[in-house]
């Protein structure tokens, strides 16, 4: 779609900052495991100042939910794929909740009374008009089929019809407009209905009443010439000029008021307990750690020093160190329902993407600590690796580490495939590159020297994961030497060096400190990709939109309510 034009700010055009206006999408976009207190605090300690005390803090999100008809729900979880919960309408005024907590100055409503029957309707809409007066805000609504009451609650009409405005103006005025060119709205019949049943062109039959055989197209060219020419346009166009030719100053840019520390307590606690209670995060991948490592545990139990234990001890670990730190991919669907909520939050000023990398990485610590502890016990101990406490401890953190890597790089596909199967596809494909060339599949010294071995074979993290648990095992080991005409035992180091061709010119804890910091840098390739989309996305639509003719739409902030109704 090619858009052009301009939007002016009391005659000004500026970026709306964050916190000036909020946007309450037509998609109810909400963490599925909380409950409807628990989501509208949480975005309440996020959004307002610190000043305020947590108790505060408490009772705005409280008296927010009960003006919204949903206090009987407070302790019910929103509900998702995995358990039920609030319906389509209660969900919808829970988005409208955590909208209306800091009340900003434009308010954007986008099908608000979806899912909705009508007396809850009027309610919601009802009570918005009043935190409206009280205020004196903007609200700006797209509405499908209101009820005759809902309809009266609006101050303003806007009816669009395929690109074209058919009235702009007081909503008692559009009757009229519609009356004097033979299409008036018949007793006991809902205006909003009428309006939209006649300049409706989806289903082209004639209207019951009116110019018998016009086609709808028709109809709508004759109420588009007839606004056009009416005392009601021009009324419009000399507010429009009036407002640009006024010297107001810009909008105040209030922004995030909770500060950066804040902000990542609250989404470290909010996404501790999403990862909790959501199965598919982390409890379903532990049952099958737990699987895979009896399998392996199993498969080579008591695997000895024997010089056939060599090969043996090199394939199991490098299955953990590969395909068992595969199976992070596996919260990926969960991770994108949390980018969802993050984008619309982010983008209505809630928070930074700084304070959401921070609360992810600081709540998936005990999850990755658990999963990495338990499951890599058992294999450790069945296979019999070494019995040394300290080499035990470096195993699990080794894995620990590896499987936060690979939570990282699909952090990264996530900022860049935000498509769940996509990106899980995405995901695993470049893990499948990484683990071909990492060390075992072909050795280092017989990978093509272009682009495998250099820069590939250095990119791929399971280089330094296979070389640390490999040092880790056969460091101060030595086994019987098959080979005819050898020395009669052979050294782990030399296992290490001809064997497995590993690195010998560092410790294993540099190959850790490696992969920690590959973990930093992936999280900030997130962080970085997040922003320049941010920084891109309107440059884009700067150039697209470059035209000769341009139109303006002009938002006036008065202090008193001024809604439009957008009829589409």
């Amino acid at each position: 779609m090619h858009q052009t034009g301009e939007i002016l700010i009391n005659g000004r055009k500026e970026t709306l900052a964050f916190g000036t206006s909020a946007y309450v999408t037509q998609d109810d976009t909400l963490m599925t495991t909380l409950t409807v207190r628990e989501a509208v605090f949480y975005s309440a300690q996020l959004q307002l100042p610190d000043s305020m005390s947590i108790s505060e803090k408490k009772e705005r999100a409280e008296m927010t939910i009960r003006e919204m008809g949903l206090q009987d729900s407070m302790d019910t979880r929103i509900g998702g794929w995995s358990t039920k919960g609030l319906s389509g309408g209660q969900k919808r005024r829970v988005s409208i909740c955590i909208e209306i907590l800091t009340w900003p100055k434009l308010l954007f409503l986008d099908e608000p009374t979806s899912g909705l029957d009508s007396a809850a309707s009027y309610h919601v809409m009802n009570r918005i008009v009043k935190l409206a007066h009280q205020h004196g805000r903007t609200i700006i609504a797209s509405i499908h089929q209101p009820s005759s009451e809902v309809f009266e609650l609006f101050h303003n009409l806007c009816l669009l019809s395929y690109g074209k405005t058919v009235y702009f103006g007081p909503v008692s005025m559009a009757e009229m407009l519609f009356a004097t060119n033979g299409f008036p709205c018949p007793p006991l019949r809902n205006p909003s209905d009428h309006y939209l049943r006649t300049i409706n062109k989806d289903f082209d039959e004639d209207i019951e009443q009116g110019i018998g055989s016009n086609s709808t197209e028709e109809i709508i060219d004759t109420l588009v010439k007839s606004y056009k020419s009416s005392e009601i346009c021009n009324q419009v166009q000399h507010n429009v000029l009036k407002i640009s030719q006024q010297k107001r100053g810009p909008l105040e840019k209030k922004g995030s008021q909770a500060s950066f520390i804040t902000q990542s307590i609250v989404l470290t606690k909010r996404s501790f307990i999403n990862m909790f209670r959501d199965l598919g995060y982390y409890w379903l991948r532990f049952a099958i750690y737990i699987a895979l490592c009896l399998c392996v545990g199993t498969i080579f139990h008591d695997i000895g020093l024997t010089y056939g234990s060599i090969q043996a001890r090199g394939s199991m670990l490098m299955f953990v160190a590969a395909f068992l730190t595969f199976m992070a991919i596996g919260g990926f669907p969960s991770f994108v329902e949390e980018m969802k909520i993050f984008g619309r939050e982010r983008l209505n000023g809630h928070y930074g993407v700084g304070a959401f990398v921070i609360g992810n990485t600081i709540s998936s610590i005990p999850y990755l600590c658990f999963i990495s502890l338990i499951p890599g016990a058992l294999a450790y101990y069945l296979v019999g690796l070494q019995k040394s406490f300290d080499h035990f401890i470096y195993f699990v953190i080794l894995l620990f580490t590896s499987t936060m890597l690979v939570e990282s790089i699909m952090m990264t596909v996530a900022s860049v495939v935000p498509n769940y199967l996509m990106g899980i596809i995405t995901g695993a494909g470049i893990q499948g590159i990484m683990i071909l060339n990492g060390g075992f599949f072909r050795l280092p010294d017989d990978l093509p020297k272009p682009f495998w071995r250099y820069p590939m074979y250095y990119i791929a993290f399971h280089k330094y994961a296979n070389q640390g648990f490999y040092k880790n095992e056969f460091e101060g080991l030595s086994f019987p030497n098959n080979q005819v005409g050898g020395p009669p035992t052979i050294t782990g180091d030399e296992v290490l060096r001809s064997f497995w061709q590993v690195e010998m010119g560092y410790s294993k804890w540099i190959d850790l400190v490696i992969l920690f910091g590959m973990v930093v840098v992936y999280r900030l390739m997130f962080w970085g990709i997040i922003i320049t989309v941010e920084k891109i996305k309107p440059l884009i639509k700067d150039y697209m939109a470059a035209s000769p003719k341009k139109s303006s739409m002009i938002l006036e902030n008065p202090s008193s309510i001024s809604s439009q109704l957008e009829m589409l």
